[in-house]
Order: C-alpha cells, then structure tokens, then sequence
C-alpha cells in the first residue's frame, strides 16, 4: 500500500487537529481535537485494508519520508514501511485504539446529519478570503473573527473580542440569514482547514460546519460561547 499524495495531505492537516488517529477499514479518515472543538471527516482516494491506531501522526509521516517512494505493509500490530528497492524498512508498532482520542460513530452519524436548514446562516469562503482574514489577523494581533449581517451581504470582522477600540478588518461575502441579528465568533486558531474553498453553514446552536467545495471534506467548529442570535 502507498499512501497517495492527497492522502498525505489530509493527515497533515489532521495531524494539525490531533496527533492521535484511529484508522478505520475502508476509505474515510476522521479526527476530533482534544478541546472536542474541531471534528472532521474525509473520504481519501484508497482503501484502508483494517482498523489500527497512531499515536503520534506526525511522528508517522516522519517515519514514511525516510524512504524513498514509502511502501506500508499493514500487520496486526504493526506496519512495515519500506522503499521501492526492498533493501531499507521501518518496523512502526500501532497504539492500542482505546488510548486514543477519537470521534465516535454516533458522534460522526449526527454530524454528518446536519443540513442546510440547520444552519440560520450561510455563506461561501474562498481560500484568498480565508487567506486575507488569517494575515489580518497576524498583523493585528487578533485570534477572533466575527460574522455579522451587513446590507443583505456577511461582514468577517477581525477584531479584539476583549478591546472594544481594537482596530479590526472587515470583509464581506456573499451569503444568506434568516435574520439580522446575530453575531457569531469563530476562533480563528481553530479555523485548521486544507487549503481551498468552502461552503459554510452557522448555527444558532453554536456549531459551524465547513465544506470543501471540490473534495469530500467536511469540518465541524465549535462557535465561541459569546455568539449570539436573535434578541
């Protein structure tokens, strides 16, 4: 088995969420931050052959860039990561799955579960938005963007939520409301996705969900607890 370069993609930026992953059988990967913060779930471009568990993942894809064109053998307790030439292997034992910190199947199911019209708000977040907004906030110093309703548009405001004269940028995108009464704060430290665009749905119940337009790829944020809708 070789791990192909969007699966290597995607477990890099899960290793960002957690460093602990459970691998399932089959063609889904998932992940959950430790805070219980970040939740997500991709179908990769191969098939698991079983279920097994890494402790470190960033430690793993060390390990799988050693060798030149990596190799994985999957064994019951262990995989054997070798280079196309057979002559240089890495025996990389698995962590018992129980010790590990990981989404649970219903935990996933009632995610997933979540549509359109769970969500009072909605817009589209293309990757220089998201770029514009993560260099706004590196040079102002902030980690919190707010989400608020601005003439029949949505306003990303990077602000200072502890500062009410902080200085903040602004940007606006397309999107829809119900109503314009909400402010929602999503921390931007969070906001740990691949590169891309996405479909974004808010809920007043302070949950966001991230879709990646082109891949099968979903993220679900937890809102900042100061969010607010309706009166």
């Amino acid at each position: 088995m070789k791990l192909t370069e969007y699966t290597t993609q995607v477990l890099k930026n899960f290793s960002g969420i957690n460093s602990n992953i459970v691998f399932s059988t089959g063609n889904v990967v998932s992940t959950i931050s430790e805070a219980r913060n970040i939740l997500s779930s991709a179908t990769i471009d191969m098939d698991l052959p079983s279920d097994f568990g890494i402790y470190d993942l960033n430690e793993f894809l060390g390990v799988l860039s050693l060798v030149d064109e990596p190799q994985i053998k999957i064994e019951e307790k262990y995989a054997i990561v070798g280079d196309a030439t057979g002559r240089s292997k890495i025996k990389y034992f698995f962590t018992d799955i129980d010790m590990l910190t990981a989404p649970n199947l219903s935990m996933l199911a009632k995610a997933s579960a979540m549509q359109s019209a769970d969500f009072e708000v909605s817009f589209t977040l293309d990757q220089d938005t998201l770029n514009k907004i993560k260099r706004a906030a590196s040079a102002l110093g902030h980690t919190s963007v707010s989400v608020t309703a601005s003439a029949g548009s949505i306003a990303l405001t990077v602000f200072d939520p502890d500062n009410a004269t902080s200085n903040t940028f602004t940007i606006e995108v397309a999107g829809k409301y119900e109503s314009e009464d909400f402010n929602f704060i999503i921390n931007i430290q969070n906001m740990k996705i691949l590169p891309g665009d996405y479909s974004v749905g808010l809920s007043s119940k302070l949950m966001s969900r991230f879709t990646h337009t082109e891949k099968n790829v979903d993220y679900w944020i937890a809102l900042e607890k100061t969010s607010t809708y309706g009166a």
